[in-house]
C-alpha cells in the first residue's frame, strides 16, 4: 500500500516555523519549495523551451483528493492556470502541465502509466527567469536526463519539507534502488532518511548525476520507509507526445556533479 506524499495542511505548525529569511533571498533552484492550492511540495529540476523557464513538481501536488488517491487517470486535480508559489520567486508561477489531467484528457488505459506518471510543470513569471540556478544544492548536476539506475544502484536526492524546520543539513539524501516496478514507470528507493510529506516532487539523480526520477509515494508495504520514484524519462516522453510542450528540455546544472553525501551535508 502506498500514499502520495501530498497536502501539508497537517503541517501548518511546521510551515509557520520554517525559515523564511533564507527563502526570501534564495535563487530558484532544484529543491525549492512550491505551494499549490495550499499543498507544499518540493521542486525537482529546472526546464526550459524557447520561450519559458519552468520548475518541475509532482502532478499530485495539485491533487484535490485524499492522500490515497494515487491513480492519475481517475484522481482530481486543480486546473491548469492555477497559481503556484515558488520559493525564491518574486511572483507566482503558473501550473501549465499536469500528467494526471493529460492522461484523463487522452483517455489513458495503461495501468502503469495511470499509477506512476506523476509529473507537472510550473512556468515561472518572466520577471523571475533570471533568478534561476539549475544546480542541485550540495550535489551539483544534473548532467542530463538518464535512465541508468537498476536494482541496488546508488541514487541521490534533495528533499525540502518544512517538517525539517529549515535545517538544510537534513535535505541531501543518498540511497539505493530496491526494485523497478510498474513496467519501468517507477523505482522503489530506500534512502538514509526517507522522503516525508512535503518532499513530494523531489528530483533523483543516479551515480553519474543524470536526472532519473521524481519522488511520488511513501510506501508502507512490503518495505516501510521506502519511496516510489517515477521514471523522469518516461514522464517527459509522455508529456512531449501528448502536448505542445514537445521542446521542453532539462537544464543541466552549472556546478559539476559530486556524489558525496557528506560533502552535500556540509555545504558542497
Amino acid at each position: 500500500m502506498s500514499h502520495r506524499i501530498v497536502r501539508s495542511g497537517l503541517l501548518a505548525v511546521a510551515c509557520v516555523l520554517a525559515t523564511t529569511a533564507t527563502a526570501a533571498a534564495a535563487p530558484i533552484h532544484p529543491g525549492v519549495q512550491t505551494s499549490t492550492g495550499g499543498a507544499q511540495c518540493t521542486s525537482n529540476f529546472i526546464f526550459r523551451d524557447a520561450t519559458s523557464t519552468y520548475v518541475g513538481q509532482a502532478a499530485h501536488c495539485s491533487g484535490t483528493g485524499q492522500a490515497s488517491s494515487t491513480n492519475g487517470c481517475t484522481s482530481g486535480s486543480l486546473p491548469l492556470g492555477t497559481a503556484v508559489t515558488v520559493t525564491g520567486a518574486g511572483r507566482p508561477g503558473t501550473l501549465v502541465y499536469n500528467s494526471w489531467l493529460t492522461m484523463q484528457a487522452a483517455g489513458e488505459t495503461n495501468a502503469n502509466a495511470c499509477a506512476f506518471n506523476d509529473f507537472a510543470l510550473v512556468r515561472l513569471d518572466p520577471a523571475d527567469a533570471g533568478n534561476v540556478d539549475p544546480s542541485v544544492p550540495g550535489f551539483g548536476g544534473p548532467t542530463r536526463v538518464g535512465g541508468g539506475a537498476g536494482t541496488l544502484a546508488t541514487v541521490y536526492s534533495y528533499g525540502n519539507s518544512s517538517l525539517r524546520l529549515g535545517i538544510r543539513q537534513l535535505s541531501p539524501k543518498q540511497g539505493v534502488v530496491v526494485a523497478s516496478t510498474g513496467g519501468g514507470w517507477s523505482r522503489t528507493v530506500l534512502t538514509v532518511t526517507p522522503g516525508i510529506p512535503g518532499d513530494s516532487g523531489s528530483g533523483f539523480m543516479n551515480a553519474v548525476g543524470e536526472a532519473i526520477g521524481v519522488l511520488s509515494t511513501l510506501t508502507l508495504v512490503p518495505l516501510p520507509g521506502t519511496n516510489g520514484v517515477g521514471d523522469l524519462g518516461r514522464e517527459l516522453d509522455y508529456m512531449r507526445a501528448h502536448t505542445d510542450f514537445d521542446t521542453v528540455a532539462l537544464v543541466p546544472g552549472t556546478k559539476p556533479f559530486k556524489g558525496n553525501l557528506l560533502g552535500a551535508i556540509l555545504g558542497g
